[in-house]
């Protein structure tokens, strides 16, 4: 299974849309994970339109109204593993500290996380960390990106760099 990952896009305030050459690659992708911080529900449209499977959490920046619809953490299952899903919060330092503490006991294999606006793809014991970085703003990293996961067999996590 072929997943796109994205984050923190922060629409309208950062962007006015997700980078047309992300949704370019995310129609050949079987589920799409946003993982908070859209500020529009809008955005999940846009990212159906080009992938019916879309898996979604709410960020600390996101409103009310989408706090109502999205959950705050998730787990999915794809294949024999166990995805956590969550925006994250609090000091951008500490988010593989909070991640281990919010999926404790969870049996995940991998946790996908956001809110740094950095990358991040690093396995620590048996679980595989991965922050896609955002897709629209660079105030705290060099670069816009997104994500690709392909699980099968294994997990392998790519950043991709806009």
């Amino acid at each position: 299974m072929k997943i796109g990952v994205i984050s923190d896009t922060h629409i309208p305030d950062r962007a006015e849309c997700i980078p047309p050459q992300i949704l370019e690659v995310f129609k050949g992708v079987d589920m799409i994970v946003h993982v908070g911080d859209l500020l529009e529900l809008e955005v999940l449209d846009t990212l159906r339109a080009v992938c019916k499977n879309v898996k979604a959490v709410y960020g600390n920046m996101d409103s009310y109204e989408i706090r109502k619809i999205l959950p705050e953490k998730e787990i999915i299952k794809v294949g024999k593993y166990r995805m956590g899903i969550m925006h994250g919060y609090g000091p951008p330092n500490d988010l593989v500290d909070l991640m281990t503490k919010e999926f404790k006991d969870e049996g995940v294999n991998l946790i996908i996380f956001g809110h740094s606006h950095a990358p991040f793809n690093e396995k620590k014991g048996d679980i595989l960390y991965f922050n896609p970085g955002s897709a629209t703003d660079k105030i705290f990293a060099p670069y816009n990106s997104y994500g690709i996961i392909e699980v099968n067999d294994k997990i392998e996590a790519k950043i991709i760099r806009i």
